[in-house]
């Protein structure tokens, strides 16, 4: 009797924490109600980045791969999306699907290496190279891309409605995100979580127990690539320029510290990393070159003072985030 209770008080919990994460976007429908046009603009930039950061932990936090691709799926959803807009006007739900699924095209193809056993440092080495392969390719392929001067792509329009303003994109962003978040983390609480999960904490054990560990990296990478295409497909949208200077190896960087300022492995921490990361460095505006330098030491703060990230905080202080959106 006492195991069931306990068990039910667990479901109520997990329940009363699944409430909790649609509480978020609810409350932020009115947001363009008391902002200006400019933090307006930050504000979806910070969306767009939550999904950046969310899409590289399910690689980095939670399979526990060190791999550096997501730049390159990144430029790649912008550039699936901004190609379509652009060369043959396709409208932005169409585009944006095809951002997501060229994301996770270029997902299955980098995990292509980690099944044939490559690791560590030499799959990160592999993943950088890729990345850098792909802004190769926006610079020479100017018949698509329009090379390094990059494209400018149009509006957005929804249904036949002209996305014009950064609060008619707000809400659309803010839907696209939520939907994505929500997918991930039941993605990350099923059985196919659960084996990432596992991979990352003893491959080898994790195939000894008939887990096809090859199976669940594709997927990995796979689902990484359509949440981090998607971001970029979100990105091309917004500043409605695509050029190879946006998805360097400083873009990277700033990818990396999302997910290690908020917290691996953590879908809340995706969220503070992204939230932190964006609008932070806006302090700093008219100081160019400084920006990296704050990233560098809130990098370097939260290693040393909080090594799981600023998600720790929140599940200290709440045993919800703990169970659903934390994990140790």
């Amino acid at each position: 009797m006492t195991g069931t209770a306990g068990s039910g008080t667990d479901r109520a919990s997990f329940a009363a924490s699944g409430r909790v994460f649609w509480l978020l976007p609810l409350a932020l429908l009115g947001l363009p109600l008391v902002i200006g046009s400019y933090v307006q603009y930050i504000v979806n930039l910070t969306l767009v980045y939550v999904l950046v950061g969310v899409g590289f932990n399910v690689v980095l936090g939670n399979l526990g791969q060190l791999a550096f691709a997501n730049a390159a799926f990144f430029g790649i959803g912008a550039y699936a999306t901004g190609t379509l807009m652009y060369h043959l006007k396709a409208p932005f739900p169409l585009a944006l699907c095809a951002g997501a699924l060229a994301g996770g095209l270029a997902g299955a193809l980098v995990a292509l290496p980690a099944l044939r056993g490559i690791r560590a440092f030499y799959l990160a080495i592999m993943t950088l190279a890729f990345g850098e392969l792909m802004r190769w390719i926006y610079i020479n392929a100017d018949a698509v891309t329009l090379g390094s001067m990059g494209m400018q792509v149009p509006r957005p329009t929804l249904f036949g409605y002209v996305l014009v303003t950064d609060v008619d994109k707000y809400y659309v962003f803010l839907a696209v995100v939520t939907l994505l978040v929500a997918a991930t983390a039941n993605l990350l609480r099923s059985r196919v979580g659960r084996a990432f999960t596992a991979i990352r904490d003893n491959e080898l054990a994790a195939a000894s127990i008939g887990i096809p560990t090859a199976r669940y990296m594709v997927l990995a990478f796979a689902w990484s690539g359509v949440v981090v295409g998607t971001a970029g497909a979100l990105y091309a949208a917004l500043v409605r320029h695509v050029s190879p200077e946006a998805f360097n190896l400083l873009e990277l960087i700033l990818h990396f510290g999302i997910v290690m300022v908020g917290g691996l492995a953590s879908l809340a921490g995706s969220i503070l990393g992204a939230a932190v990361l964006t609008a932070a460095p806006e302090m700093f505006r008219d100081l160019p070159g400084y920006e990296e330098l704050l990233i560098a030491i809130l990098m370097v703060a939260v290693l040393l003072l909080m090594p799981k990230g600023l998600a720790s905080l929140l599940a200290r202080a709440s045993p919800l985030f703990r169970q659903r959106y934390f994990r140790d």
